[in-house]
């Protein structure tokens, strides 16, 4: 029986010896056998300093097991000779409850024939060193091929190595937290990224990216993720179900060709920092408005001059029923699933645009552009446009007429 854990082995004659303690305790793995020519059961404790590991009697020689938090992976096992307290800590909590009953059991010195007992042996290295949480390649040379990438990681970057796709290997490490792998030549994402619950930061730059899954966007990434970098790559367009990422707080997606944002990008409520530089844009969603960020970089996009006077009208009056119900569904948040409606007017009611005055509109709306000062939105802004300063078109959406004569009323007040 083994049982792999932290330990810390405490000599009761220290403090009378006027001695310090053993410090703090170490990657170690406890072994429960019996030695050649000897009786009763052992206990053998390994660690990366000592692997031949230090051996106690335990026939008769426990004096008492302290068991009060293994509910959170910690005991104690006091031995009477020597006179040492074994600490463990941070093991498995299941394996630790088993573990204490072989013990006592192996005190008692009965029914050790039924013992899972292993040979005493000296440990692996890979089984006392500490977890690596954190490995860096920056060269194909040395990307790993005929090994697996270590378990416990929680760090790793990838880049420079001319990967044409992401390594499966990699979607089955657990704890990742943060996932580099910039400078490659990556052309998709796989739907399974999204089954890293833990991954907090995503770094895609200077791929070949052209689109970002949709199935992404409705994975666990949207309870965890919370940067994404995706600058330098072919991207045109974001999904509308982009916005459904709404622990971001960084964002980055300079240097794509990107003629839109997804316009419920106001959903974002979590996001400081954005910057979209050396796009395409020629304007802004009007749920940019809603955004409350720390930095704003707008440089380098086409932005075009506002026509505030010469809406696009989808407008039909009186409006079609669809429109109607759709527009009180949301507006009194009545539930709905692919169960009681079809999936095409999910995705219709997931996607339904916001008027300026709060209420939700799908196919019928006047669409027009207007100007805003983007220090709304942000402490610091970089930008710069046809029009100078730090104003930038915002295209709007009013789900009637009456909503866009009040608007153009507000709007030429302002002016005067």
């Amino acid at each position: 029986m083994r049982l792999q854990c932290e330990v810390a082995v405490a000599s009761r004659l220290l403090p009378s010896a006027g001695l310090r303690g053993p410090g703090r305790a170490v990657r170690a793995l406890l072994s429960l056998g019996r030695p050649p020519g000897a009786a009763g059961v052992w206990l053998l404790v390994s660690t990366a300093r000592h692997r031949p590991g230090s051996k106690y009697q335990l026939r008769e020689n426990v004096e008492h097991l302290f068991t009060k938090f293994v509910e959170e992976g910690k005991a104690t096992v006091r031995l009477k000779e020597p006179a040492v307290d074994v600490h463990l800590s941070k093991a498995n909590v299941s394996q630790l409850k088993t573990f204490l009953s072989a013990v006592k059991l192996a005190h008692q010195g009965t029914n050790e024939e039924t013992l899972p007992l292993s040979a005493l042996i000296p440990a692996k290295a890979s089984e006392v060193e500490k977890p690596k949480t954190k490995m860096t390649i920056t060269s194909k040379k040395d990307y790993p091929l005929t090994r697996n990438f270590p378990y416990s990681l929680e760090h790793l970057q990838a880049s420079y190595c001319k990967l044409a796709r992401v390594d499966m290997r990699m979607l089955c490490l657990k704890s990742l937290r943060k996932l580099d792998l910039s400078h490659n030549r990556i052309k998709n994402l796989p739907a399974t990224i999204g089954d890293l619950m833990c991954l907090q930061e995503l770094n895609l730059q200077d791929n070949h990216l052209e689109s970002f899954s949709v199935a992404l966007c409705n994975s666990t990434l949207q309870k965890s993720l919370q940067s994404l970098d995706l600058s330098q790559n072919k991207i045109r367009a974001l999904p509308a179900q982009f916005c459904q990422l709404q622990e971001l707080v960084q964002l980055k997606l300079d240097d794509n060709y990107l003629i839109r944002l997804p316009f419920k990008i106001g959903q974002l409520s979590q996001l400081r920092f954005l910057s979209v530089a050396r796009n395409k844009l020629p304007f802004l969603p009007s749920e940019f408005a809603k955004l409350t960020l720390e930095s704003l970089d707008l440089f380098g996009n086409p932005f075009e001059q506002p026509t505030p006077l010469l809406p696009e009208m989808h407008l039909e009056v009186p409006l079609t029923l669809l429109e109607c119900a759709a527009r009180a569904i949301v507006h009194y948040r009545m539930p709905y699933d692919h169960h009681t409606l079809p999936s095409h007017l999910c995705i219709d009611l997931d996607m339904a645009k916001t008027c300026q005055c709060g209420r939700a509109c799908l196919s019928c709306f006047i669409q027009t552009t207007v100007t805003m000062n983007l220090h709304n939105v942000a402490h610091t802004v970089v930008l710069v446009d046809n029009m100078g300063g730090t104003e930038a078109p915002l295209l709007c959406c009013f789900c009637s007429l009456t909503c866009y004569s009040q608007f153009l009323d507000r709007h030429l007040q302002s002016i005067r």
